[in-house]
């Protein structure tokens, strides 16, 4: 029986190690100029540092290498070491591909920050990124035996939730509370169906993103930045696919749409964002005012209540999964 007490050390040192090594990231970006500036649909008037996706990136990698190097060293205790070891091993190509994915993000959004890469160079590369990860064999198939088929849904999932995620970097706390609850969920759907790794691999990246939430709501005093948004995306995406939504104990076809509904809020702002910029002629990679958290500030919602509010319909969306 592996210990649901791995889960709790997964969180919460996802967490420590994130919140300990802000500060040092903040002031690595202060020192090389990785900073948001004040400007157009700002909501600061200060330079803040966008060392959130740093952070948060050595709070998910660190456990996951530490926990790699102890199990090949033959360290862990015995209670869950087989459990382990055997994900691992079975597991093991798509782990890498995932960190070196996320990692591979982080660089882009890093630069985009830095240098505002053209919308086509942004997209080619997360194609290439998305291409690696299915490689690793992290493929949907909605039923349809075809690996063309498979890989072309695959990337464009990975598209579509990294960009949904990274269009709600909007407001302060938004996108890390998103993919907090949302990897939460993640993580129960994967443990309840006895994936193990892939439960305590969403458990730390929910608890990296807890580490990094009290630095950036209500008050700002740190970005995810491209970087970060980007690195969340991506994981919520690859995390959607890796649970086991449908199997013999979950003869259902219809709950492979699970995933839909546990990122409800990002999907349905995406949607309803691209819809807009249609309507007005608008490309629909330029950002503007009309996302979700924007439109309940029209209504006269302080921007906290507005990022709340949102958070809340997440959660209960998430919430629902479990109970069907």
């Amino acid at each position: 029986m592996f210990p649901f007490g791995f889960y709790i050390l997964a969180f919460s040192g996802g967490a420590l190690l994130t919140a300990a090594t802000l500060p040092l990231w903040r002031y690595f970006c202060k020192r090389i100029g990785l900073m948001d500036m004040p400007g157009h649909r700002k909501i600061h008037d200060t330079p803040v540092p966008l060392a959130g996706g740093l952070a948060v990136m050595t709070g998910l990698a660190v456990p996951i290498l530490l926990a790699v190097l102890w199990a090949w060293l033959g360290y862990l205790p015995e209670s869950f070491s087989h459990a382990v070891s055997y994900g691992l091993s079975n597991r093991g190509w798509q782990l890498a591909a995932i960190l070196g994915g996320a990692i591979a993000m982080l660089v882009l959004g890093i630069l985009d920050d830095k240098r505002d890469f053209s919308p086509k160079w942004k997209l080619f590369f997360q194609v290439l990124i998305a291409l690696a990860v299915a490689a690793s064999g992290i493929r949907l198939t909605i039923f349809v035996d075809n690996n063309i088929f498979s890989y072309a849904v695959t990337v464009l999932w990975i598209l579509t939730v990294t960009n949904a995620v990274n269009f709600q970097d909007n407001m302060n706390g938004l996108c890390p509370g998103l993919g907090i609850i949302c990897g939460w969920f993640f993580a129960w759907h994967a443990g309840l169906e006895g994936q193990y790794l892939v439960a305590s691999l969403a458990f730390l990246f929910s608890g990296a993103l807890f580490g990094f939430f009290p630095f950036n709501f209500p008050k700002g005093y740190v970005f995810l930045g491209d970087g970060g948004s980007h690195v969340v995306g991506f994981l919520l995406s690859v995390l959607a696919v890796l649970p086991d939504f449908y199997s013999e104990a979950s003869p259902y076809k219809w709950l492979i749409i699970t995933p839909v509904l546990v990122l409800f809020i990002p999907l349905a702002d995406l949607i309803s964002v691209i819809v807009i910029r249609f309507r007005l002629s608008q490309p629909v990679w330029v950002g503007d005012n009309n996302h979700f958290s924007h439109r309940l500030v029209r209504t006269g919602q302080s921007k906290t209540t507005a990022v709340l509010l949102l958070l809340l319909v997440s959660a209960a969306m998430g919430a629902m999964t479990l109970f069907v």
